[in-house]
Parts: C-alpha cells; sequence; structure tokens
C-alpha cells in the first residue's frame, strides 16, 4: 500500500525548541489516522445517526448538540454542530464501515481521511498554548475530555477535540497543515516546545 505524506515538510523535525528555562511546556506532534469521516444527519434523523456511529464504532455517543463525544481504543467521535459528528480512528475502513452503516434516509457521509491533518498538543501549558490561538474557553470544567469543538485562526478552519486532561487534537484541512503547524509551534515558542 502506498504511505501517505506528510503535508508538514521537513521544517517540522523533531527537537526542543523555543524557552527551555522551565523545561517543555509542550509537546506537538503528528497523529496518523487511518479515517476521518464528517457525518451529518437529515432534520429529526440525529438521533437516529449518533446510534449508527455508535453501533458502528462501539461507542456511547448521545445525540445533544454540544456534548456528544466518545473516545474508545483510538476511535473517536466528537459533536461539531446540530447533528454533525467528526468521527476518527487508525482502521482505515471505519470510513467505510460509517458510511454502509448510515442509509440515505439518516443522512450523510463524507470521508475526510485524505484531506485532513491532525495535530497532537499536549502538557503542562497546552491551555496557555491553545488559548493564544482560539477564543476559546479551555478549561477542563468548559471544555472536558472527549468534548469537541470547531472554531478558526486566521481563517483557518480547525476542529479540536480535548483527549485527555492536558491533551488535544487538532483537525485542520492539509493544504493548510504546514502553515497552522508553524502557528502552532510559534505560540509555543515562549513556554518551550518539544516536536516528536
Amino acid at each position: 500500500m502506498v504511505e501517505r505524506a506528510s503535508p508538514l515538510g521537513g521544517g517540522f523535525r523533531p527537537g526542543s525548541h523555543g524557552d527551555f528555562a522551565d523545561g517543555s511546556g509542550v509537546t506537538i506532534s503528528e497523529v496518523l489516522k487511518g479515517s476521518i469521516v464528517e457525518a451529518n444527519a437529515w432534520p429529526g434523523k440525529e438521533k437516529a445517526l449518533a446510534e449508527s456511529i455508535s453501533a458502528t464504532c462501539r461507542l456511547r455517543l448521545p445525540a445533544l448538540p454540544g456534548n456528544g463525544a466518545a473516545s474508545r481504543e483510538g476511535t473517536c467521535a466528537f459533536n461539531i454542530g446540530p447533528g454533525r459528528f467528526l468521527v476518527s480512528g487508525m482502521d482505515e475502513a471505519l470510513a467505510g464501515d460509517i458510511i454502509a452503516a448510515i442509509g440515505d434516509e439518516t443522512g450523510t457521509v463524507t470521508d475526510l481521511s485524505h484531506g485532513r491533518t491532525v495535530l497532537s498538543i499536549e502538557g503542562p501549558r497546552v491551555e496557555w498554548v491553545l488559548a493564544k490561538l482560539f477564543a476559546l474557553d479551555f478549561s477542563l470544567a468548559a471544555f472536558p475530555v472527549h468534548a469537541g469543538r470547531a472554531t478558526a485562526h486566521h481563517d483557518v478552519f480547525v476542529q479540536i477535540q480535548r483527549r485527555g486532561e492536558k491533551r488535544f487534537e487538532l483537525y485542520v484541512f492539509r493544504s493548510f497543515a504546514r502553515a497552522f503547524a508553524k502557528t502552532l509551534c510559534r505560540a509555543a515558542e515562549d513556554v518551550g516546545y518539544t516536536i516528536r
């Protein structure tokens, strides 16, 4: 099988960067997902969509907007709007499984696997760094584990999911991934960052 080339290029090199007076504040890395899909429900079919995704991915996913999120063994799904979910996993067959599970009467599914890049950022200063880029409350109370948000930074659309108390995954358009990764690194310079 042909391996996908990273859109991040040679400038995204492993190592330590920025101000390390107090150690590394965050670690940034690319996450290689096998499948990334967006599923959208027709009006009135939000519950059926959430149930189909839950069954296919073996997740407990509520249909309510704003709090529908779940994760299990590398597969995750989160609500990005009313009746809309972003689903990702390491298995390349997941996209096809979701497309097959959601019938035309329930909604639509778009395979974004080759159109998105996922960056992980984690560490003790992760909320500080992300708050420099996005007008969101990144506190654990306002943005709980598994929850997701759709937002933008200077016209670059980003979907963010909290994957742990101090870990987030950021989904960006593949064509903007290199520029966005540089922006993320610049935002982390004052706390020190490590690229893995």
